[in-house]
């Protein structure tokens, strides 16, 4: 428990005060009541001082005591609904996918995981699906429709090569529509504020302006900070082409937006053949495992298909409900509405009066 404003807890030193004032009221009261009134009237007075008189002053003075801690903001960690509003599903659709360590393969077994993730988010959470190979593709804007989200999925294909960069860069763009970024260079740093997803040549006088004043008007925030949108990347980490992962995971970084990486597959992996060629396919962790880190998400490793399950079941709970610090005054203030009220009505039930 924390107090946003602690200084105000000074004002806690009023309940002994009313404590003294209470007692010498009774006192008083006593005193008043032996010099002016006869023997019956003093066993009286005695009767009405047991226990059961003081239940409704107490009341009241815990309910003064949570009015003064309320004034003084006090915030809890609370597990409560998430603020994320926009998930970005980003899934490896390169031809290492499909690859059977883990059964009945690597892409088969991801679609399944991706779509009971999809059918347990909320109505409210706008879900958006991004597939990479050797360049990256919005398959679905983000959406609530369930079923447009289904059938995108079941619409993906196996492609050749693996960018990995492009498709966290795909994923920023859906949630940050207004910034373009360059998907085609090792340098995902050319950026400008209108555009698509492809890139220009910066070389003329406009293009290097237009660059200057991007640099100018952003501004990093801290990583993990962006509260309204995440990223889920699933792939087996082996980039073979287009921009740096690490290099646009810094970007994700520098706008807040958490990426949570997701490795599917085996470090010993799998030889794919084809016609004439031979491949071998392993997961290679370090990346995503970075990626994680500089973004403030986390990385999930999934050996197998129900492992896999797991993850994404972990990732929905997590992204629905969270952790996070709030205040909390309005409770202390509820609280200490319903203690005033009890004690009104306890002293109206038992002595017909308020305290």
């Amino acid at each position: 428990m924390t107090f946003l404003w602690p200084h105000l807890l000074w004002l806690l030193l009023i309940l002994p005060m009313l404590v003294l004032a209470y007692w010498l009221m009774l006192r008083r009261r006593k005193k008043v009541a032996v010099q002016y009134a006869g023997l019956a009237t003093v066993r009286e007075a005695m009767r009405g001082s047991q226990f059961r008189r003081h239940v409704p002053p107490l009341l009241f003075l815990l309910a003064i005591a949570l009015m003064l801690l309320a004034a003084a903001r006090p915030a809890a960690v609370l597990t409560l609904p998430s603020e994320h509003k926009t998930m970005i599903l980003a899934v490896d659709v390169s031809g290492s996918m499909r690859a059977t360590d883990v059964a009945p393969s690597r892409f088969a077994a991801a679609l399944t995981a991706v779509r009971t993730f999809v059918e347990q988010q909320p109505r409210n959470t706008r879900v958006g699906i991004v597939s990479f190979a050797g360049a990256a593709s919005l398959v679905q804007p983000p959406t609530s429709n369930r079923d447009d989200l289904l059938d995108a999925l079941s619409r993906m294909q196996l492609q050749r090569g693996t960018a990995v960069g492009s498709g966290i860069l795909v994923s920023l763009k859906a949630i940050f529509p207004d910034v373009k970024f360059n998907l085609n260079t090792s340098d995902p740093r050319d950026v400008e504020p209108r555009g698509g997803y492809g890139a220009r040549a910066l070389g003329s006088e406009s293009d290097k302006t237009g660059k200057a004043q991007e640099a100018e008007e952003f501004k990093p925030v801290p990583p993990g900070s962006y509260g309204s949108a995440a990223i889920i990347l699933l792939t087996d980490g082996q980039t073979t082409t287009g921009p740096d992962p690490v290099e646009a995971s810094r970007m994700a970084a520098e706008r807040g937006v958490r990426v949570f990486t997701i490795g599917i597959g085996t470090a010993a992996g799998e030889v794919l053949t084809g016609d004439g060629w031979a491949m071998h396919v392993r997961l290679d962790e370090a990346p995503l495992k970075e990626i994680a880190s500089l973004t403030k998400g986390q990385y999930f490793y999934a050996g197998t298909a129900n492992d896999l399950a797991k993850v994404y079941k972990t990732l929905s709970s997590r992204l629905t409900l969270e952790k996070r610090e709030s205040e909390v005054s309005a409770l202390f203030a509820a609280a200490a509405a319903a203690l005033a009220l009890l004690s009104a009505l306890l002293s109206m039930l038992w002595f017909n009066r308020i305290v």
